[in-house]
């Protein structure tokens, strides 16, 4: 085995931090879910077992794509074929999977979580939930590839979710963002049958949002500075 200062260090090191981010965002619990972040070939990946709010970047294990731990003192988590399966198939940089509360709960009553709000188009629109099955095995492992098509996100039934991106800080933010919706969807149910944004509502957003570049940051004009 190598040092992990020399085996995707950097890589480990961030892994361990959006965990204990994770954590403090109450998304995660004990030992209960995982996250990886890949470098060319390989994946740093949380080892299976580890306390993930508390996690330290020698608690992060670096496999190959075919799962062969190359770096690191852990085994894997138990989810490596899911995480692997979404590396190889989507091409992303970072995959994040809890037990989140608010998604979890609503993963045991819902198919899906329909787009009730126009930030949902961020993660591709509705959530699907992929079919329950046991954890750890290929079966799941597909069944939430396939919930992921189109998708950045997907609940697992009966189980929690997953998140990917491009980047580690993206996927970490799309799965505060779908704890958020399932909360605003469990909320809004309570006191009614949410409304649901039509195809036609979830066009005009996207337009909106790229004619105004919607979500970053915009100088202000000169004409607005001489106005001051």
């Amino acid at each position: 085995m190598t040092d992990s200062t020399t085996v995707l260090g950097q890589e480990r090191a961030a892994v361990a931090d959006a965990c204990r981010r994770l954590g403090a965002e109450g998304l995660l619990i004990g030992t209960a879910g995982n996250v990886s972040l890949r470098a060319g070939e390989r994946v740093a990946i949380t080892a299976t077992g580890a306390v993930l709010a508390e996690l330290t970047a020698d608690q992060v294990t670096v496999v190959d794509l075919d799962g062969n731990v190359v770096g690191g003192a852990f085994e894997p988590t138990s989810e490596l074929d899911l995480h692997l399966g979404v590396h190889r198939r989507y091409g992303v940089g970072a995959v994040v999977h809890t037990h989140a509360p608010m998604a979890t709960a609503l993963s045991c009553v819902l198919d899906e979580l329909p787009c009730i709000h126009y930030q949902l188009l961020t993660l591709g629109g509705s959530v699907r939930v992929a079919p329950y099955a046991t954890f750890g095995t290929p079966e799941l492992a597909e069944s939430v590839l396939a919930a992921l098509e189109g998708r950045s996100a997907a609940l697992m039934a009966n189980h929690g979710a997953v998140t990917r991106a491009p980047t580690l800080g993206k996927a970490v933010e799309h799965a505060l963002l779908l704890e958020w919706a399932c909360g605003v969807y469990h909320r809004a149910a309570a006191l009614g049958p949410p409304r649901i944004l039509d195809e036609q509502q979830q066009l005009a957003v996207i337009e909106a949002a790229i004619a105004r570049s919607y979500g970053t940051t915009h100088p202000v004009s000169p004409e607005q500075e001489s106005n001051r």
